[in-house]
């Protein structure tokens, strides 16, 4: 049976295709199935260029599970490129939500101390000019020379439910780091109770009664020139807990002398949001969003004798 909805064409435009999931199925195998014509590579390629959608949202995963229902949309063209501005880039936006990537260097939101150029204020700025009663409301937070996933709610209720419900319907919140040394052993938990000082500085105690509890398990993805790359998935979400808790095992993140660091090979803070994996809060729909690890940390690994 042809599942394809096959739309109006006007005379020289290239058309979307449309397949229906009939049974579950992992997305390169239903892809390879419904176009015979196009080899894993090219497939890939379609894939990697945001041409392929499911239920209407770009995923660029071949080995991402389809259900039977689902709608999957092979585009014609390219996705246009994400919104860029100086700082950040737009990664999603919908009537609820925006994620972006932001760039180190850049405050998630004013101090009392900082005014200067934000997250919020770029986003805030961006959303008035549509309609000048437009808002923006923060949902969590990036540390200033933290790279990565963020999101922000464009309601005050979608903002609530976000916050009140981040345990449980955040599902993932994986982060890169560039430490000094490497970790041993290459896998492990980190367990503690944080607590800031009135200095602004977080520190770990083994003492419940003397913090939050905060948990970060770790994985050595790549070690070389006396540094590692490190996979930090969150438990608890504390502030400063990745910087903390990498201090803590000796190993502290670079560029972070606040927190032990004695080296700063790349020249930023070695911390990145690589992927934040959520519950929409409206929807209810899984939504998936990643960065890519910054080039900078890979170099500080290579070879003396790479180019």
């Amino acid at each position: 049976m042809d599942n394809t909805e096959k739309p109006r064409r006007q005379r020289g435009q290239r058309t979307d295709s449309k397949f229906t999931v009939s049974e579950p199925a992992q997305l390169m195998a239903f892809l390879i199935e419904q176009l015979p014509h196009k080899n894993r590579n090219n497939i890939k390629s379609l894939l990697s260029n945001k041409q392929i959608l499911i239920d209407g949202k770009v995923y660029t995963q071949f080995n991402h599970p389809l259900r039977e229902g689902q709608v999957v949309t092979v585009a014609a063209n390219r996705a246009p490129q994400t919104t860029q501005y100086r700082g950040l880039t737009i990664l999603y936006e919908d009537p609820s939500i925006i994620v972006i990537n932001k760039q180190a260097g850049l405050l998630s939101m004013a101090t009392n101390k900082e005014r200067d150029r934000t997250a919020y204020g770029i986003l805030s700025d961006y959303l008035k000019k549509e309609n000048p009663t437009n808002k923006i409301f923060i949902i969590h937070r990036l540390d200033r020379e933290t790279s990565g996933v963020m999101m922000f709610a464009k309601s005050e209720k979608v903002q609530r439910l976000m916050q009140e419900s981040w345990n449980a319907t955040t599902k993932e919140r994986t982060y890169v780091a560039l430490v000094e040394g490497v970790p041993e052993p290459p896998t492990g938990t980190i367990t503690s109770f944080l607590r800031e000082s009135k200095a602004l500085i977080v520190y770990s105690s083994q003492n419940p009664d003397n913090g939050q509890l905060s948990i970060t398990n770790y994985n050595v993805i790549k070690a070389n020139n006396g540094f590692a790359l490190v996979e930090l998935e969150l438990e608890t979400g504390r502030k400063n807990q990745i910087r903390v808790h990498m201090q803590d095992i000796g190993h502290p993140v670079v560029g972070d002398a606040k927190y032990g660091a004695t080296t700063n090979p790349i020249g930023r803070l070695g911390l990145h949001a690589e992927v934040l994996a959520f519950e929409h809060p409206i929807t209810g729909e899984s939504m998936r969003f990643d960065a890519p690890v910054p080039k900078i940390f890979l170099s500080a690994l290579k070879e003396r004798n790479e180019e």
